[in-house]
């Protein structure tokens, strides 16, 4: 590719994959380049976000649309822009459509409490994009010569994670998006919706996915490697009384 991953502010990873964290809350956004087919995790937390990084997305890609989405769960800084990336295929884990639809004012509400304005909020939940494809156990999507797996792991740092592997080439690792099950810039995050009794055998799931040399890209913070998921499951098992 002629254009710099870094020249847009993001990180690559591998050929044709890369990441970037956003500004504000440091939720991470992954961008996977098949020959034909483009997949991005996330979205961000406003439809200007999205479009940022459908544009940023495009350059990258030399002129090709981001084709397909995979949401890690439903909170409001990881799906609000979704709308931005219009006839995108949307991925989620099962019930998350269900659950986006219910709860489309109370994800409103959280971006406002953590300083979306009111009317970007408003403007992002009436467009809410909830997942047409639902993923129970694992989807791989074929993104033309590179094939990527969806892996519902969860339920753990919220009842609906989703993790992205993608395998690794010649003299590259395997890299794993893992959402909020995996944090780096502060602790992880329990909120209402957290299932910490299920959280450890998530982490159990993931490692599993991507072995003991995966690049681990958490949903905040810098990349981790395998030893830092071990950590941080037995950290979570011992906070929330789990073997």
């Amino acid at each position: 590719m002629d254009v710099s991953w870094e020249d847009f502010g993001w990180e690559r990873l591998a050929d044709g994959v890369g990441r970037r964290r956003l500004p504000l809350w440091d939720a991470t956004v992954g961008l996977i380049a098949g020959e034909d087919r483009v997949l991005m995790y996330d979205t961000g937390s406003t439809l200007r976000e999205g479009a940022e990084l459908r544009a940023q997305a495009q350059a990258l890609m030399g002129g090709r649309r981001v084709t397909h989405i995979a949401l890690s769960h439903p909170h409001f800084d990881h799906v609000l822009g979704t709308a931005a990336f219009s006839g995108a295929e949307v991925y989620g884990a099962v019930g998350v459509d269900e659950l986006m639809r219910r709860e489309r004012d109370e994800i409103r509400g959280s971006a406002v409490r953590e300083g979306v304005t009111a009317d970007e909020a408003a403007e992002a939940a009436d467009l809410l994009v909830a997942p047409h494809h639902l993923v129970c156990g694992e989807w791989t999507l074929e993104l033309g010569g590179r094939q990527v797996l969806l892996a519902n792991v969860g339920p753990g740092h919220s009842g609906h994670d989703l993790a992205l592997l993608v395998p690794g080439g010649a003299d590259e690792p395997e890299v794993v998006f893992c959402g909020d099950l995996v944090e780096e810039s502060g602790e992880p995050q329990a909120g209402p919706d957290a299932i910490p009794s299920r959280w450890p055998a998530a982490l159990d799931r993931l490692l599993s996915l991507g072995g003991e040399d995966a690049v681990y890209v958490p949903g905040h913070g810098a990349v981790v490697d395998a030893a830092f998921v071990r950590a941080q499951r037995e950290a979570l098992a011992a906070r929330f009384s789990v073997s």
